[in-house]
């Protein structure tokens, strides 16, 4: 620390930052730090003790937990570290404040610390340095002790004043150096956490906790001027931004506004839903008002998908009723607008006048007398799905990056059911009428348009980067005016001369195959907008390069088009994902971001724009062929969408292309490919015949229905029932349970079904916030009786009705039972920001929940924080390099990204995993083992604390650290990692899901390598079960694992059974690819391999002819001898025969499925011989001779009839020194035996060649 002269702002941060360093709180110490700890603690205490005794590798048992999930959840949270004391307490002393006369000589502060030896001190901070003073008792004695101790800092005071501190501290600091450095970071926004520990710790006094809490001031500076959001946002957007090095100060600067106004945000709308915030206008009614907070505007949005269905359940005679209530029961925008244009807060909010309240109240009539089309439509503009368009576009706009043209700071906030958005504060709209600062578009759904020549030339050139078409509409009057943006968005001149763009929710044009009243707000992604119009620039680039080519037919066309798209995005898709699969749309995407599309597509493509006014209420001008042209055009993009995009998606899944574990991944999997979630009932309907997608998609579907009644239900819930009502609802979800009447609440027996066919108040009481918030009793008393007359029957009636009107999807009628319970409990809570205790429960009890399981209900937030463009384009850069296999260029583009990211974000954020993660990857590639653990732990540290603990990306970091350890010949660091891997995959997607086999696989590869024949075997079959349940039999996956199998049971010297297995791949890939396939061949020519070895060991054989009754008994004593062996052939004989397939790759022609594995796999052979070159330890071709367990013996006896003592020697020596006819890939078959990943057992042979080993012993 740089001495300086404190004032009362940093003395006070002074103090707050001595007790964080005082904590081990901000330690987020890593499972996997801890174990690589131990290990080389372990390590140290052998060479000591001077034992060269190798220690035995643990077996782990990973199959039973994968069994039961629910008894996993505890495993999960590892118990916290203990708590180093270094003081009993700091906290600013009742003397506070200072007194003037102590003011003007330099007093600012005054503390009372209280030390381990028990000894208490009064502390005087002053504008230089700590002291202590005299004080005792009630009466403040400011002059220093005897002693005279003083120090700069208050750490340096207390290690004067105690002797315990000073020990104590230097231990804290040697812990927290002991951790890897990325664990000491904060996270900006950390990921919310679904468990929580159980059983609860204790909760201790802690006298400057209570000052901190009692000091909340939601987001808010306690000291000194509130920040401007805006002027700092706007700002930093007009930094220059020529040179590399100005580009990463202005993505820093705009990264640190935006970061920390999200959570400034997060923190005040959490003030505004607990009624801590008043609101700016409290004479209106409750549901329209809306609120300033720290410089940020937030208003309310209602969720419009409950009041759909109800609508559909109305009777005619109703409807009037409904849609007054429904306009009332919208949030502020509905006042906007219908108010005038001077009535405007951040163009979509309304400022409070008497004029406005006289608008509304004129609006409110007519809505009741005549409920027109255009009024319903205003009641949604705060539905939900208008705010996520919002904030899509306002990051849309953000991206195109027009220098002139600005947008808002915005945040999405969803907590206690309540859905709050946050703005920061448009320059001079709260300091009253400016009725000419609207200079574009509407605030009157199009009765009157503005129009700026100024402000829409910066619009047309946004509008070029965004594929937005200019045309022409008509206002009320009958006006044309040409625009390039959609009708209801506002054109804003603020006070400080910005122009500003708001109201952005139709950026893209609305979907023509959802074009009902309902669907208002479903409009196309712009992923699928970017890879339609590069499809279309590829399709004239080849009819121009080829002009005779016949024409061919509109359908034919637009699948030629789609597959060269689609082959385009598949070998970007395929460069990324050996590291994972199911990248995240940002990642995965061609263009997501709109700027970075390359230059020579982007010419062919340049006419392609659309229209985002068509399939509205708004007028077109124009003549009728320019607007029917304009709707060919969305209709023609969004059949591409159903008819192309959908197909190639669910066949990418099926192939295991994408291959999404949870929900979270799912949905990312869908917003890359341009798909809306609206379609997952379509993708379910598709992927009936794989149990794992189809669960997957009834799955999200079911969560996402129960996540809007869930949100219904703490809407309507009363602030101390709230723990007791999620219990409730959970029991009503995964038990059996009953309407239950709260304690003392009014008798009333109305079902939820009831109060949705309710219209008039009743409905809008549910949908706004004005009711919910009411502090009558009899409302309150109504409303819980409403969430306890919940029961298990009405909550899955109504989820399978809403499923139907929102998803179009049939829910089974047993999809109750079939629900993947710990997996649909994980998605939900972290939806609806639920914390639950870690423990087990019993799911198939009637109420498996306690109110005391309910732990914490957080915010879930969403929000338009800037990406580093530069960066990400150098990564996609490198991905292309290291599919290339230019791995030094691939390095150096990698490290640069890195490092650029390292200065804009920090290092706490996802896209410094994804470069750790292919830094790892090349590093891997080249050989150097330790160079990769080290990228891999970074990438590892950083996912579990920006995704979760339990996310798919951590359970594959795991996996490849287990890969990495051991490839450094490190077993037992290697299963452990391999262990917690399969415990996230597990709570992630449920035991039942490819990649689970998958990592299976790797397991018992570990176990092969290390002679544990026995485990590894278990291991496979475990994995052929899972494989043969979930994927077809004759699924190319399937030939993969029986090419694995009959390596492994070459490693055994089996070759009888490798050949049998090998044949069965060649049967397959025939089928599937063809005999010409390069695959093909290859499977031949190991066939051919085997069939030597086979004739090999039978000539051996014909020597010993003496032996066979000799080793028929020894056979037979040593299944008496070893009864595991006898089980392990009797699960073969039990497992499902000929459909066993799985998700691991064979050397580098197989489809893929997740990272985790394949990519060991496909570089292993490479990555040993360059390892080897470089000296580092690497695992010896072969298994030791002295490590073959009993089953090798039998398998042998079984081949060849030799003794088990004969045997022995034969097989080593066959899975070594055999002969393998493919010269032209010596290295990929030399690694084939022992760095692919064996997959599965041959149930159908091994039940085979138990049966005649039974007639042998006969």
């Amino acid at each position: 620390m740089i001495a300086a002269l404190y004032d009362d702002r940093s003395i006070r941060a002074h103090v707050h930052r001595t007790r964080e360093l005082l904590s081990l709180s901000t330690l987020h110490s890593s499972l996997s730090t801890s174990l690589a700890l131990q290990h080389e603690m372990g390590q140290n205490a052998t060479a000591n003790s001077g034992d060269p005794a190798k220690t035995e590798v643990l077996e782990l048992e990973n199959l039973g937990f994968m069994e039961d999930v629910s008894g996993s959840l505890s495993n999960l949270l590892s118990s916290p570290s203990k708590e180093i004391k270094c003081v009993e307490s700091i906290v600013f002393s009742s003397f506070n404040p200072p007194p003037s006369y102590r003011r003007l000589v330099g007093d600012l502060i005054y503390l009372d610390v209280i030390t381990l030896e028990g000894s208490k001190f009064c502390i005087t901070g002053t504008t230089t340095t700590f002291y202590v003073n005299s004080s005792s008792g009630n009466t403040l004695d400011p002059r220093p002790t005897k002693a005279a101790s003083e120090a700069t800092t208050l750490i340096g005071l207390l290690q004067k004043i105690s002797s315990k501190f000073k020990k104590a501290f230097r231990e804290m600091l040697e812990r927290k150096a002991s951790a890897h450095p990325f664990e000491n970071i904060q996270s900006l926004l950390p990921p919310n956490s679904w468990l929580g520990l159980h059983p609860v710790s204790d909760h201790k006094r802690d006298a400057a906790r209570a000052e901190n809490s009692l000091t909340l001031s939601f987001g808010s500076e306690l000291i000194g001027m509130q920040r401007d959001w805006n002027e700092e946002l706007q700002s930093c957007r007009e930094f220059p931004h020529a040179s590399p090095q100005e580009r990463i100060l202005r993505d820093r600067a705009l990264y640190k506004v935006s970061s920390d106004f999200v959570d400034a945000a997060i923190s005040g709308a959490i003030g505004v839903i607990s009624r801590c915030i008043p609101p700016i206008n409290p004479t209106d009614p409750e549901c329209f008002h809306m609120y300033v907070h720290n410089n940020i505007f937030f208003s309310f949005a209602v969720d419009a998908d409950l009041e759909q269905l109800s609508r559909k359940q109305l009777s005619d005679s109703n409807l009037k009723t409904e849609h007054a209530s429904s306009l009332h029961g919208s949030s502020e925008k509905t006042l906007a607008k219908s108010s005038s244009g001077a009535a405007k807060v951040n163009g979509e909010k309304s400022s409070v006048s008497t004029t406005e309240n006289h608008n509304l109240n004129g609006v409110m009539e007519s809505a009741s007398d005549a409920p027109s089309e255009a009024q319903l439509a205003e009641s949604e503009q705060a539905t939900y799905a208008s705010s996520n368009n919002d904030l899509k576009g306002t990051k849309a706009y953000q991206e195109a990056d027009v220098p002139g043209l600005y947008n808002l700071a915005m945040a999405i906030v969803d907590y206690r059911g309540h859905r709050v958005v946050a703005q920061s504060v448009l320059p001079g709209i709260l300091q009253g009428d400016k009725s000419d600062s609207l200079l574009y578009g509407s605030v009157d759904n199009g009765k009157k348009i503005c129009w700026n020549q100024d402000f829409h030339s910066k619009v047309l050139e946004a509008s070029k980067r965004l594929r937005v078409k200019e045309h022409t509409v008509l206002d009320g009057s009958g006006n044309v005016f040409q625009i390039a943006a959609p009708v209801e968005c506002k054109g804003i001149v603020g006070s400080d001369d910005r122009h500003y763009l708001l109201d952005l929710m139709r950026v893209t044009p609305r979907d023509a195959n959802y074009t009902g009243q309902n669907s208002k707000f479903c409009i196309l992604r712009p992923e699928l907008i970017t890879a339609f119009c590069q499809g279309e620039a590829a399709k004239n680039s080849k009819s121009k390069s080829e002009p005779k080519e016949t024409l061919e037919s509109t359908d034919s066309s637009k699948v030629d088009n789609v597959e060269q798209v689609d082959q385009t995005e598949a070998a970007k898709i395929a460069e990324t994902s050996d590291a994972k699969p199911h990248e995240s749309e940002d990642e995965k995407t061609v263009v997501e971001e709109y700027g970075s599309k390359t230059a020579d597509v982007a010419d062919k493509s340049e006419d392609i724009r659309f229209n985002p006014n068509v399939f509205t209420e708004f007028k077109l001008a124009g003549s009728p062929e320019e607007i029917a042209a304009d709707e060919e055009s969305v209709r023609k993009v969004s059949s591409y969408l159903k008819d192309v995009v959908l197909p190639k998606f669910i066949q990418d899944l099926c192939t295991l292309e994408v291959s999404p574990m949870d929900g979270q991944t799912l949905t990312e999997a869908l917003h890359a490919h341009g798909i809306n979630v609206r379609y997952i009932g379509k993708v379910a309907d598709g992927t009936k015949h794989l149990p794992h997608l189809w669960d997957l998609c009834s799955n999200e579907i079911i969560v996402r229905c129960a996540k809007h009644i869930l949100k219904d239900v703490l809407r309507d819930t009363a602030d101390h029932d709230i723990g007791h009502a999620v219990a409730h609802f959970f029991n009503c979800l995964f038990g059996d349970c009953q309407a239950v009447s709260g304690k003392g609440v009014a008798n009333t027996t109305q079902s939820k079904n009831q109060k949705k066919d309710l219209s008039g108040n009743q409905a809008s009481g549910k949908s706004s916030k004005g009711h919910s918030r009411s502090k009558g009793g009899n409302v309150a008393s109504r409303k819980q009786a409403t969430c306890m007359n919940l029961s298990s029957e009405s909550l899955w009636s109504d989820i399978l009705e809403f499923a139907k009107a929102k998803y179009q999807f049939k829910l089974p009628e047993d999809a109750r039972s079939r629900v993947k319970k710990i997996s649909v409990i994980r998605n939900l809570c972290l939806k609806v920001g639920v914390t639950i205790a870690a423990k087990k429960y019993d799911l198939n009890a009637g109420t498996p929940f306690q109110t005391s399981d309910i732990l914490n209900l957080q915010p879930v937030v969403k929000h338009s924080i800037p990406i580093c463009s530069e960066a990400k384009e150098l990564v996609e850069t490198g991905k292309v390099q290291l599919a290339e296999g230019m791995l030094n260029e691939a390095y150096t583009l990698f490290t640069e990204a890195f490092t650029i990211l390292q200065q804009v974000t920090g290092p706490m954020h996802r896209e410094v995993a994804n470069c750790c993660r292919y830094l790892a990857m090349v590093l891997y590639h080249a050989g150097d083992m330790a160079a990769a653990i080290m990228q891999q732990h970074k990438e590892l540290i950083i996912n579990e604390r920006c995704l979760g603990l339990d996310h798919p990306d951590t359970a594959h970091s795991y996996g490849n650290m287990a890969l990495f350890y051991h490839g450094l010949n490190q077993s037992e660091l290697a299963l452990r990692h391999m262990s917690r891997a399969l415990l996230l995959l597990s709570l992630s997607s449920g035991p039942d899901h490819p990649d689970v086999a998958a990592t299976y696989i790797n397991v018992a590869m570990m176990y092969q390598d290390i002679g544990k024949m026995n485990t590894a075997l278990r291991y496979l079959q475990e994995a052929l079960k899972k494989n043969e349940r979930l994927l077809g039999e004759e699924h190319i996956q399937t030939a993969v694992c029986y090419h694995a199998l009959a390596i492994a049971f070459n490693c055994v010297g089996a070759y009888k059974l490798s050949h049998q297995h090998e044949k069965k791949t060649y049967d397959i890939l025939v089928k599937q690819l063809g005999e010409d396939d390069s695959r093909t061949r290859d499977s031949q020519n190991w066939m051919k391999t085997f069939k030597v070895r086979e004739a090999q060991m039978n000539a051996q054989k014909q020597k010993g002819q003496a032996v066979n009754a000799v080793s028929a008994q020894a056979a037979i004593d040593l299944l008496k001898a070893h009864p595991d062996l006898i089980q392990a052939f009797q699960a073969a004989s039990g497992g499902a025969s000929g459909s066993n397939s799985n998700n691991t790759v064979a050397g580098e022609t197989f489809p893929r499925g997740r990272g985790v594995d394949e990519r060991a796999a496909r570089a292993v052979a490479e990555a040993r011989k360059k390892a080897a070159a470089r000296g580092l330890l690497i695992r010896p071709h072969g298994v030791p001779v002295q490590a073959l367990p009993p089953l090798t013996q039998l398998l042998n006896i079984i081949n060849s009839g030799m003794t088990p003592e004969s045997s022995v020697g034969d097989d080593t020596n066959g899975a070594t020194d055999a002969p393998i006819p493919t010269p032209e890939e010596p290295a990929k078959a030399e690694a084939q035996p022992q760095g692919q990943t064996p997959v599965g057992l041959g149930a159908g042979l091994g039940a085979l060649e138990a049966k005649k080993q039974k007639q042998k012993a006969k």
